[in-house]
């Protein structure tokens, strides 16, 4: 059935990371971006509003599935920022910016700011802390979701599991059991409006079931270098859920080579069309709905367990960049943090 939807599209030293394994952080992010030679095929605006409006037909759909960015590059990276793509040098290089600004007071329990192009530590605090992540989770379920080349046009089915949040934590104000939609808009609402039982559907159908999806979430964390992650469920309800800024770093650069999930998590509006009803729905970032920053990826989270998250990959000065704030007392403290460490970044030099 044609729905008569409408996609609004895409209108982070003081401290370093010195508790490394042997290989350095920035070549971890570095890697993480590699593709191998791998062409990275991406969805463009057109196919997702294809996929989103049940236009595209069960077989014709497998040519959106986009391939996951894996292996390394032994001497230039792409790095994608938006919709372009760039070939850069690889060099390693951890970088202590104490002597080129003020550093900028942030209330959260842990921040990071890092060049997404050279893996360069601009800021940095309790970077190796691992912390709930609520629903930053959700990135990763949709890396593993894209990862999985489904047929995103299946019509998914909420059922009553996909509502049982972990402690009884409220999983959805809006969603209902028997609610219809393909994988495209699940993808979206547990994106762009964080919904929880959406990101519990992904994972129910995924092939193998939840405890497959489960097991694969944590397969990515290791095979992206994040040694201080660890996944329970999909959705981020579960306080078990589990990363630190730096591992979220090099997630948020892996995820920004899908344009699925650049274009998904920073849509500021859509009107889901569920057939017996209309859900308007804002993302849940207000930097992002507000539009006064080149925001190219982003996911908030929230629990009492972590306190106010969010992460974002963006562009300051033309340096593309990885903003992660865990644990903010309340989501002002939380926007003013990010605000704060992205106009101190703005101003630093561009080659440092």
């Amino acid at each position: 059935m044609k729905n008569t939807k409408k996609l609004l599209m895409n209108a982070l030293g003081a401290s370093l990371l010195l508790c490394m394994s042997s290989t350095g952080f920035a070549e971890i992010v570095m890697n993480s971006s590699g593709n191998s030679g791998q062409a990275n095929i991406s969805w463009s605006s057109e196919e997702a509003n294809l996929l989103l409006n049940g236009d595209v037909s069960a077989n014709s759909a497998s040519s959106f599935n986009e391939p996951s960015p894996k292996g390394s590059v032994n001497v230039t990276t792409t790095v994608r920022s938006g919709a372009a793509a760039q070939s850069t040098p690889k060099t390693v290089q951890i970088v202590d910016t104490s002597n080129f600004s003020d550093q900028p007071t942030v209330s959260a329990r842990a921040a990071l700011i890092m060049d997404a192009q050279t893996g360069e530590v601009l800021f940095g605090k309790n970077t190796n802390t691992s912390l709930p992540i609520a629903s930053i989770t959700k990135l990763m379920t949709a890396v593993v979701t894209a990862d999985a080349r489904l047929n995103m046009s299946e019509q998914i089915t909420l059922q009553q599991i996909d509502f049982a949040g972990a402690g009884g934590k409220n999983s959805s104000s809006t969603l209902r059991v028997g609610d219809k939609m393909n994988r495209a808009e699940a993808l979206l609402f547990a994106l762009m409006k964080s919904e929880n039982p959406a990101a519990a559907a992904l994972a129910r159908t995924y092939p193998g079931g939840r405890n497959a999806f489960y097991a694969a979430m944590n397969a990515k964390a290791r095979s992206l270098g994040m040694t201080s992650t660890h996944y329970v469920e999909s959705s981020g309800l579960d306080p078990r859920n589990v990363s630190s800024a730096r591992d979220l770093g090099i997630l948020v650069s892996a995820a920004s080579q899908y344009s699925v999930i650049r274009q998904f998590s920073t849509t500021p509006s859509y009107d889901f069309n569920l057939g017996y009803r209309v859900l308007k729905s804002n993302n849940t970032n207000s930097l992002v709905r507000n539009g006064g920053w080149n925001i190219n990826i982003s996911k908030t989270g929230y629990i009492n367990e972590a306190g106010r998250c969010v992460v974002m990959h963006t562009t300051l000065n033309n340096r593309p960049a990885v903003v992660v704030i865990l644990g903010a007392n309340n989501t002002q403290a939380r926007n003013n943090d990010a605000i704060r460490l992205m106009n101190w970044a703005s101003q630093l030099p561009k080659s440092i």
